[in-house]
Order: C-alpha cells, then structure tokens, then sequence
C-alpha cells in the first residue's frame, strides 16, 4: 500500500481536487477520495520527480471513499505550439 498525493480533474475549467493513491499499477490505480463524486472518466494529475505527468482514467468500482480505476491513456494536448 502507498500513500501519494494527486489531484483529479473533475471537467473543463473546475480547479483539480486533491486525493491519495493507495495503490498503482501499469493498469491503474486504487484512489482515496473524500468530499466530492469522481465522474466514470476523470484524469489524474501525478506530479513527482520534477515531472507532472496527466492521465485519463475510467472508474470500474466504488465501494465508500475508495475507487478503483482502470488507465486508458495520456492526455493528449492538441494545438499547442502547432501554428506556424
């Protein structure tokens, strides 16, 4: 079990909410979160190591304050820097 720090954020301008990792794996990931509903598709912002890293995930089970969801992939940022 670990105990690590993210956040989750939750749509399009909402400001991300923090939660705890309790477990991760190539998969996915187990999440502790408290105070707020987690949509079925979220991303999770894993920051560390001097690097902030955004992925999408997909909840697959709830039971009480713990989720577990399952990686579908980066973020993919499209337009940035790509005019000329």
């Amino acid at each position: 079990m670990i105990n690590r720090l993210a956040k989750i954020q939750l749509g399009n301008g909402a400001l991300p909410r923090d939660c705890l990792i309790t477990d991760i794996s190539t998969g996915g990931v187990r999440l502790h979160v408290e105070g707020y509903e987690v949509p079925d598709d979220f991303v999770l912002l894993l920051c560390g190591d001097d690097l902030a890293k955004e992925c999408n995930y997909q909840v697959v089970w709830r039971l009480g304050h713990e989720i577990g969801a399952r990686f579908v992939g980066p973020v993919r940022r499209s337009g940035l820097g790509a005019r000329g």
